[in-house]
């Protein structure tokens, strides 16, 4: 079992940077690739970045490439989002996902773990 807890979601405008943590329960964090989606208001959940479990590979959604970066500490049990460069659209609910084993995965029916989310809205 692991729990997923995401903060730093807020109200910000846009062009400004804001950066997401995901904190996970237990002592297995390593042995987890990890994700970020959102899923903004009357939309489905979509894919936003995902990282394996050693650090080492990255994949990111293309309306986000090059303006977010995922990362993980796993001294620390938390994998980050920052996020730069924040357009309206970028407006949803943030979710990070843990899923055993070194392998990332984009789309959302696999991951093993959800956190509850952290709201980002970002203003004109």
């Amino acid at each position: 079992q692991q729990q997923l807890v995401e903060s730093g979601g807020g109200l910000v405008q846009a062009g400004d940077s804001l950066r997401l943590d995901c904190a996970a329960s237990g002592r297995a964090f390593s042995s987890y690739a990890m994700g970020w989606f959102r899923q903004a208001p009357g939309k489905a959940r979509e894919f936003v970045a995902t990282i394996s479990w050693t650090g080492s590979s990255t994949k990111y959604a293309d309306s986000v490439k090059g303006r977010f970066t995922i990362s993980r500490d796993n001294a620390k049990n938390t994998v980050y989002l920052e996020m730069s460069d924040l357009k309206l659209e970028d407006t949803a609910v943030y979710y990070c996902a843990s899923r055993g084993g070194p392998h990332y995965y984009t789309t959302d029916d696999v991951w093993d773990y959800w956190g509850q989310g952290t709201q980002v809205t970002v203003s004109s």
